[in-house]
């Protein structure tokens, strides 16, 4: 009986309280240790400057996913979806298996593939947020809040967002407090133990 107690006790800590904090949750950003070289993020991981790719820290585990980036200052940029295995070195992306999206120039690539493009008369400038969602299957894009139905699919496996820049071109990423309200049934990222 002894043995009980003092494991009851044990289990509290010294004179504890019995309460046991709770984990905060990690929060969605760019990843620094899935980056290109010369890749510099900032802001707490929401910003990409320099030269490269970044991933961010959270896969698209759950059905729905949806994410913004906002053009600050222009350049040569892509954003999308990627599986670890992508080059974050080599931009622009899209030209294997590993990536799929859109760049600056409008066009969709995956596996080194022009998938779709957006109308010319919808470019992103700067300024512009460029909403993305992602179903396992299709990845659309969303200019300012407006569906752009420009959808393109094709990558495979465990994937995540990827942004790359170039030229002088920074992204600020926005994983949570969306400027566009998510098109129905999409929501920002969760983390795996977040979805059950």
């Amino acid at each position: 009986m002894a043995a009980m107690f003092t494991c009851c006790f044990g289990c509290c800590g010294e004179g504890g309280s019995g309460h046991i904090p709770l984990k905060e949750m990690p929060t969605v950003q760019l990843n620094t240790h899935h980056m290109g070289t010369d890749v510099v993020i900032v802001k707490s991981g929401r910003r990409i400057c320099g030269t490269g790719g970044c991933l961010a820290n959270a896969p698209l585990h759950q059905n729905k996913s949806y994410f913004e980036f906002k053009i600050q200052s222009s350049g040569v940029w892509g954003i999308g979806v990627a599986t670890q295995k992508v080059n974050l070195n080599q931009v622009p992306l899209g030209r294997d298996t590993n990536s799929l999206v859109l760049r600056h120039d409008g066009s969709v690539y995956h596996n080194n593939e022009e998938k779709n493009r957006l109308p010319a008369n919808s470019l992103p400038q700067e300024g512009d947020i460029v909403g993305i969602t992602y179903d396992h299957v299709e990845m659309n894009l969303y200019l300012n809040g407006k569906n752009m139905h420009c959808p393109a699919s094709g990558i495979r496996g465990t994937v995540y967002p990827v942004v790359y820049v170039d030229d002088s071109a920074i992204l600020d990423c926005q994983f949570s407090d969306f400027y566009h309200t998510p098109p129905q049934g999409f929501e920002k990222i969760l983390f795996e133990q977040q979805i059950f």
